[in-house]
């Protein structure tokens, strides 16, 4: 189990935590260097040493070739599309995992890195490093990332297209809040930036699943890659969450030779329809509040009783919706995970992370 890999690493023995322990300690008169940036956009600050960042999007959005942007950027300390990158001299190896395609298009994606930047393709540049892990399990990629981030000497930037195929279960907690320790551990001992890339759900603008909640707990920055509504060949780039200053949305489409290139002047339709079930209209605590009500009479609820008692509950507190809006709203809640099914039931999680 992936479990079993990650667990090689935590340490078993008193002794042992007791040198953790006193490693941990923190005192009001430490001092510790402000961590450097090496990733902005337009002057903010998206990618920290020592932290770790994410893009997400659905399918089709263009995520990876957003990414490609990012690393091209990082290949010549430059600017490519509105992404500016300032690796120091002594952290400009980058390493990309592609946890989903085949050789021949992980070959692709290279290449169009390097045209990205005018980068010969008849030789492998010594900045880059490409792994492509589709046909191993979740336990043995995690395994050779671990291996690849502590051995490649001057690492300063490692993206992973495809973080979902780093564990078996999408919706495991365990497994998610396992592999976020990963990612934290590894960008915090070796002072590296992980940028990975996840999908969004159809239904609502959400990062799949448990491991999706976790990234948008921790990460730095959570990037989004939608498609403009109105032209489905423009993608847009914004900051769903973000600790710095939030960056203007940039669009870019892909031009005659099959890469990335920035709209400039680009105007987003801020009248464009709105699709789906607006979950930012309420707060958490009118959820909750909600989903106790649902639940109150009966923990657990078949689909036909439940669509029935959500309908109730919202109404009650103020929002009443027809039978297409609470059926959206069903899916937006078992995404975040805030309802949960077992069998054929739906049962209430007061444990969600809104």
């Amino acid at each position: 189990m992936a479990m079993d890999a990650i667990k090689k690493s935590v340490p078993a023995t008193p002794v042992d935590i007791s040198v953790l322990w006193e490693s941990s300690r923190l005192q009001i008169t430490d001092k510790f260097p402000e961590p450097p940036e090496m990733l902005n956009v337009g002057g903010s600050v998206i990618g920290t040493l020592g932290n770790f960042s994410a893009s997400t999007g659905k399918a089709k959005s263009k995520k990876t070739f957003n990414v490609c942007a990012i690393v091209a950027a990082a290949m010549v300390n430059g600017t490519v599309l509105r992404y500016r990158a300032e690796l120091p001299p002594n952290k400009r190896k980058i390493l990309y995992v592609d946890t989903e395609q085949s050789p021949y298009h992980c070959i692709r994606v290279m290449e169009r890195i390097l045209r990205l930047v005018e980068l010969p393709l008849d030789r492998q540049p010594e900045n880059l490093e490409f792994l492509g892990l589709r046909k191993f399990t979740p336990e043995m990629r995690i395994a050779i990332i671990e291996k690849a981030i502590y051995n490649i000497q001057g690492l300063g930037l490692v993206v992973i297209d495809g973080i979902r195929d780093l564990a078996y279960d999408i919706n495991s907690p365990s497994e998610a809040t396992t592999l976020m320790s990963k990612l934290m551990q590894w960008t915090d001992e070796l002072q590296i930036h992980i940028h990975t890339v996840l999908h969004q759900n159809k239904g609502d603008d959400n990062s799949r699943g448990h491991i999706g909640t976790e990234l948008n707990n921790k990460a730095e920055t959570i990037l989004q890659i939608a498609k403009d509504e109105f032209d489905k060949d423009i993608s847009i780039v914004s900051a769903v969450h973000i600790r710095a200053m939030e960056f203007e949305k940039f669009a870019f489409r892909i031009n005659g030779l099959a890469l990335p290139e920035l709209i400039e002047d680009y105007q987003p339709n801020e009248t464009a329809p709105k699709r789906g079930f607006d979950y930012k209209a309420l707060t958490e605590e009118q959820h909750r509040q909600a989903l106790v009500a649902t639940f109150s009479e009966e923990e657990q609820q078949n689909y036909a009783t439940l669509i029935e008692s959500l309908q109730k509950a919202y109404a009650a507190i103020g929002y009443s919706y027809g039978r297409n809006k609470i059926t959206e709203l069903k899916v937006f809640l078992t995404n975040k995970r805030m309802v949960v099914q077992e069998g054929k039931k739906y049962k209430y999680n007061p444990d969600f992370y809104y």
